[in-house]
This record gives C-alpha cells, sequence and structure tokens, in this order.
C-alpha cells in the first residue's frame, strides 16, 4: 500500500492531484491524508485526517510513503525503514508562507531510502519506480549512538 500525506496544517492540491492521477493507472492501492483540501481524490480512498493510532498504523502497513516534505513524516519513515518520496510545498503557489520545504528536501535528498522530486514531472518519474525504491536504514548509526552516549555523559 501506498500512503500519501500532506500533514495537517494547510493543504496541498497540487500534489494531491499529481498522486491521484498516477494512481489512476496503476495496480497498487492507494490511501491518503489530504487534510482541507478542495481536489476531490476518484482513484485513492482518501480523508481529511485520521486519528493518531490509525495513522501510525497505517504508516507501519504502508509499502511505501509519498509525502509534503514535513519533518513528522520524515522523521517516522527513517523510524519505520521505510522509502519516503518528499515533494515540497512552494510559496509561489500559496502552499506555504515561504519555501523552507525546499530546504528541507535539499537536506534529505543524499539520504539513503529518501526520494525527492521538485517538480510534478520528478514526482510523476518517481512514482513510476515505487516497486524499486531503496529503504532506509533507518535514524540509528554508530555516529548518532555515539553522540546520543557523549550527551548522556555530559548531562549525567
Amino acid at each position: 500500500m501506498i500512503f500519501l500525506t500532506v500533514g495537517t496544517q494547510l493543504p496541498f492540491d497540487r500534489m494531491v492531484k499529481v498522486v491521484d492521477e498516477f494512481a489512476k493507472n496503476s495496480d497498487l492501492e492507494f490511501m491518503a491524508q489530504v487534510g482541507k483540501n478542495e481536489y476531490q481524490c476518484k482513484n485513492m480512498k482518501a480523508q481529511d485526517f485520521y486519528p493518531p493510532d490509525e495513522l501510525n498504523q497505517i504508516f507501519h502497513d504502508a509499502d511505501v510513503i509519498v509525502s509534503h516534505a514535513g519533518m513528522g513524516s520524515i522523521i517516522n519513515a527513517l523510524k519505520l525503514k521505510k522509502p519516503i518520496v518528499i515533494f515540497p510545498r512552494l510559496s509561489k503557489f500559496g502552499e506555504h508562507r515561504n519555501d523552507h520545504q525546499v530546504d528541507t528536501l535539499e537536506s534529505f535528498s543524499k539520504i539513503q531510502g529518501v526520494h525527492v522530486a521538485s517538480t510534478e514531472e520528478e514526482l510523476r518519474e518517481v512514482l513510476s519506480r515505487l516497486g524499486t525504491l531503496e529503504e532506509p536504514q533507518g535514524i540509528e548509526s554508530p555516529e548518532r549512538a555515539r553522540l546520543v552516549n557523549k550527551i548522556r555523559e555530559y548531562c549525567i
């Protein structure tokens, strides 16, 4: 199952429409959390919001997460070792007040299992590879463990 989430703060019709149109010609199951949007999905099961417990279960069950470039979705996907496709909201389309999600996209673009798309065309191209997207290794690493241990030593 492919899960699309646009977060909970703002609509993101541009992204929802691209994914919904892609789902039309796909054999894969798509679910979506679309927020308060205007675009009405025709090809995937969508609702405005999922309660936290249900959302956690959907993240767990999903094969791939497709998301706005929101930190909560990215961190959840990394923790669960789920491939994630991120697509940033842009202020020029009124999707956000600034372009910080572009910075997030650039920051995560080199992380294994994080697949980025800056344009609708790039999003369609990444979606065409859903079955072959590399998984992240998670957020645990030797470097992270050493950092956490040093912080613990300092605080204790």
